[in-house]
């Protein structure tokens, strides 16, 4: 096999834990993973967090974050790297393997010019000159379709949008001209219409380039517009290998079965039957004196009810939502809650406004204090609104703790010891426990593995019905607003372009817009992509 360019066998990776009170154990992150790649070829790493994914990808560059020991052979052109040593990984790495990161803002340095940046793998392994690099990058910028080329590597990191430095991350992986680029979950933080953008330009650089590609996700429906196999991951082991077609309409494993049937959720539409608990009036707002974000927005949300507000990143949708909280005072317009209209300002707002409009938001991890147990978290707007103490506070978290599904044994753990979804469930216990009307849902799930999601929005569905309360749930994900929307309101720039009923809004014909956003919710079909490139009739605005 002249044309294989990565091969493991027998991969185990484990690190060492240090429990309290208790001796040093071994814990094993990978185990017994074997895996083989070609010149020119996609092999798609799925599977939800803590599957092993990243840590296979960062190993078949002889990577081991913190402190794990990675054993059984990598090996890549033909060397074992393992046995070769800290000195020739580092020969290895940037030049014969490259990494694409899943934050490309977090990984760039903001006090340097993007072709700096871009070039300097090449010129430190001896690849290029300067002319030589920065021409490549250029012609990369050229057929990644960024704009202006010859000049937007002169640009600062915070100068590009999102899916821009993206892409950049990728022209940096690329002008090296190495045989293996381990993508990892390079478009999860991005907007459906953004991801599009840098799907195909990936898509495109690998077929253009021959060169091989480890694709990390996980989101099935992203890696099947890419992959030519796939593996599925759980627990750090293999659950299943197949071609893409084979994983896709042909699952074995249960396990893939599931993320194969992920999202299939249907909410049936409720019309409004009284007056609304929330209204926005004419809302219009800026920060300081810039350009206004939000334009003339006029929503309703009903009492039941969930109003999904959609857009990708700086349409203003949580703009909308800061100015509903009273965190950003409105510079013209209204908002009327339950027949009264609020103040404009958080600290001119009574107790009472403050507890029946409560928020959950986008990160868990930040929304919570690391200090604190699930029981004080969940006590403390208990205390704060009801004064309730001793018994009675434990009764009403044990009662909390069993709407989010989640048992007694929760109680005394602090956020670091709860997975990704059992954070969010005590974020929304906490929202629930001050006995809210409404609540604000800031991308609660697009942080979240896709069969997680999928458990939170059954479970905000099943306290709807329980709490009688009401969401305005912000999202940049259709298959989401599908799952839980009533009504919906989609916006672009700062203002409306579309609002009304489910059954309306997704209903043709559509603005151009409106039709963006809808294509762009990744369907697992293969050829999407490009049909989707083919027929859609604009861009996103980060592009």
């Amino acid at each position: 096999m002249a044309d294989l360019i990565l091969d493991i066998k027998n991969l185990r990776i484990a690190a060492t834990i240090y429990p309290p009170n208790e001796p040093a154990k071994e814990l094993v992150i990978v185990e017994s993973i074997d895996l083989t790649l070609e010149k020119g070829k996609v092999l798609g790493l799925i599977g939800e967090s803590g599957a092993g994914k990243s840590t296979i990808g960062l190993a078949s560059m002889g990577y081991g974050r913190g402190s794990v020991t990675v054993g059984g052979e990598v090996t890549v052109n033909g060397r074992d790297i393992l046995a070769g040593g800290l000195i020739e990984q580092r020969k290895l790495r940037g030049k014969e393997v490259t990494y694409v990161s899943q934050s490309a803002a977090a990984s760039f340095n903001p006090a340097k010019r993007l072709m700096e940046q871009i070039i300097e793998a090449a010129l430190e392994h001896g690849v290029a000159n300067r002319a030589e690099a920065q021409k490549r990058a250029i012609q990369l910028f050229r057929e990644l379709s960024l704009p202006d080329p010859e000049n937007i590597g002169n640009r600062f990191p915070h100068q590009v949008s999102g899916g821009q430095l993206q892409r950049a991350m990728t022209v940096m992986a690329l002008v090296p001209e190495p045989d293996l680029i381990v993508f990892d979950e390079p478009t999860t933080a991005l907007d459906v219409t953004t991801q599009i953008d840098v799907l195909a330009a990936i898509k495109k650089a690998i077929r253009n380039t021959g060169v091989a590609a480890l694709y990390i996700t996980h989101d099935l429906a992203v890696v099947a517009q890419v992959s030519d196999e796939i593996m599925v991951l759980r627990h750090g082991a293999l659950v299943e290998r197949n071609t893409t077609d084979n994983i896709i309409n042909n699952p074995v494993e249960d396990y893939t079965k599931a993320l194969v049937s992920v999202r299939s959720i249907e909410h049936e539409e409720q019309k409004p039957t009284s007056t609304p608990i929330l209204e926005c009036k004419g809302i219009t707002a800026a920060y300081g004196n810039s350009v206004r974000v939000l334009q003339d927005v006029t929503i309703q949300v009903h009492p039941g009810q969930t109003l999904a507000v959609v857009g990708e990143s700086g349409s203003g949708k949580s703009t909308l939502a800061r100015v509903i909280t009273g965190l950003l005072p409105p510079i013209a317009g209204e908002t009327v809650f339950d027949g009264e209209v609020l103040s404009k300002a958080f600290g001119d707002r009574s107790k009472d406004d403050l507890r029946q409009l409560q928020m959950i938001y986008q990160m868990a991890d930040t929304a919570m204090n690391p200090r604190q147990t699930v029981a004080t978290i969940i006590g403390r707007p208990l205390e704060f609104y009801f004064d309730l103490k001793g018994a009675e506070k434990k009764k009403r978290i044990l009662e909390l703790l069993e709407e989010i599904e989640m048992g007694e044994e929760f109680l005394d753990r602090y956020p670091a010891e709860l997975s990704g979804g059992q954070k969010q469930r005590v974020c929304i216990a906490r929202a629930l426990a001050a006995k809210p009307k409404l609540i604000i849902c800031d991308e609660v799930t697009s942080a979240l593995d896709p069969l997680v999601a999928d458990g939170i929005l059954k479970l905000l569905l099943r306290l709807q019905k329980i709490e009688d309360v009401a969401f305005l749930f912000i999202t940049h994900d259709l298959a989401t607003v599908r799952a839980i929307a009533d009504s919906i309101a989609v916006m672009y720039q700062g203002s409306l372009v579309r609002y009304g009923s489910k059954s309306e809004v997704l209903a043709p014909p559509f603005d151009d817009y409106t039709d963006l956003l809808l294509s762009s919710v990744p369907e697992m079909r293969i050829g999407w992509l490009e049909d989707v490139l083919e027929h859609r009739k604009m861009e996103s605005a980060g592009n």
